[in-house]
């Protein structure tokens, strides 16, 4: 009886080896089309040069794509976004979401779909009707990379000889101020200086507030003021903001009237003095040409050439001339 079951044992462990072998079998050759027919969709060139166009909450993937194609092929883009840390699961493919899908622009608007604080993944491929090209992948953290903007407006007033500058944080996408992004760590760095003078001439004052007042200033002096906005955790830095120039108020000095005063004198005085001495110009030259008081008759006679010289005959004829003289006598 033991020695009938064992053939039978046997015959079914055969089986189930030659069936688990064809199954590798035929799982190697799918694999193998599989990757043919991946290899002969993925012949398409990547997009270059990828990279991210950002201001505060403002963000625009840019790729470059500059091969070419078919004639008759049209060659379009998708833009991808994943939070960074599901990037360490195995299957995070379903985990991907799509902002930009088949089309023609090399960019794609991010803003609005990630936030600011949160780090990401974002890739892009390209495709045709018939093929497509592998993922571009970068990283790109708001909080860290994106750029900081200006104030998004600046004023300024003259309040008693002192000058008083309301600063208006940065604004996001959704026209809020970026400070409830930024909480403590946005910052003003203002500089100002004398109109009359270069900017790089410009005192510097570090603060947090939106409202400053710059004292010990020059009364009636006119001074420029601009703005940039900082932040000290990662270290970024604006632009500066349109440069404003306002006149202080106040009583102006009484050394600085007295230096005008001066300066007035002495224009003064050499305007009239330009003027005497134009006037004594003016009068030489006209009684050197036109002299008003003239020589004597046998004084200018002295000056004339012998043709000019008064003469009783005409110097033409050098003959003695006589007429008849014919008197009758009553």
């Amino acid at each position: 009886m033991t020695e009938a079951v064992l053939p039978v044992l046997w015959t079914e462990q055969q089986r189930n080896a030659e069936m688990k072998a064809l199954r590798c079998f035929c799982f190697c050759v799918c694999s193998l089309l599989l990757l043919k027919v991946s290899a002969g969709f993925r012949d398409l060139r990547r997009p270059e040069n990828v990279s991210v166009d950002s201001l505060n909450t403002r963000y625009v993937l840019r790729w470059d794509w500059p091969h070419e194609t078919a004639a008759n092929q049209t060659v379009t883009f998708t833009a991808q976004y994943l939070r960074e840390f599901r990037s360490r699961k195995a299957s995070n493919e379903k985990y991907w979401t799509s902002v930009c899908v088949n089309v023609l622009e090399h960019r794609c608007d991010f803003t609005g779909a990630i936030h600011y604080k949160i780090s990401f993944l974002l890739r892009v491929w390209a495709n045709t009707s018939q093929q497509s090209s592998g993922w571009v992948q970068i990283s790109f953290c708001p909080d860290e990379h994106a750029a900081l903007g200006p104030p998004s407006s600046l004023k300024l007033s003259s309040v008693k000889g002192d000058l008083e500058i309301i600063i208006t944080d940065p604004l996001s996408s959704t026209n809020q101020s970026m400070k409830t992004l930024l909480n403590d760590r946005l910052s003003y760095r203002i500089q100002y200086w004398r109109r009359s003078e270069e900017p790089q001439k410009a005192k510097d004052l570090e603060t947090k507030n939106n409202l400053v007042m710059l004292t010990e200033l020059d009364r009636q002096t006119w001074y420029c003021v601009r703005v940039q906005s900082r932040d000290g955790s990662h270290k970024k830095s604006s632009v500066f903001s349109d440069t404003h120039c306002t006149r202080t108020e106040g009583q102006m000095p009484y050394w600085q009237i007295f230096l005008y005063f001066l300066i007035s004198l002495l224009l003064s005085f050499l305007l009239v003095l330009l003027n005497f001495c134009f006037y004594k110009m003016i009068t030489l030259l006209k009684n050197t040409f036109c002299p008003a008081i003239q020589l004597p008759d046998h004084i200018q006679e002295l000056w004339l050439s012998d043709s000019e010289k008064p003469q009783l005959l005409a110097p033409e004829s050098p003959e003695t001339v006589c007429e008849l003289l014919v008197m009758g006598i009553r």
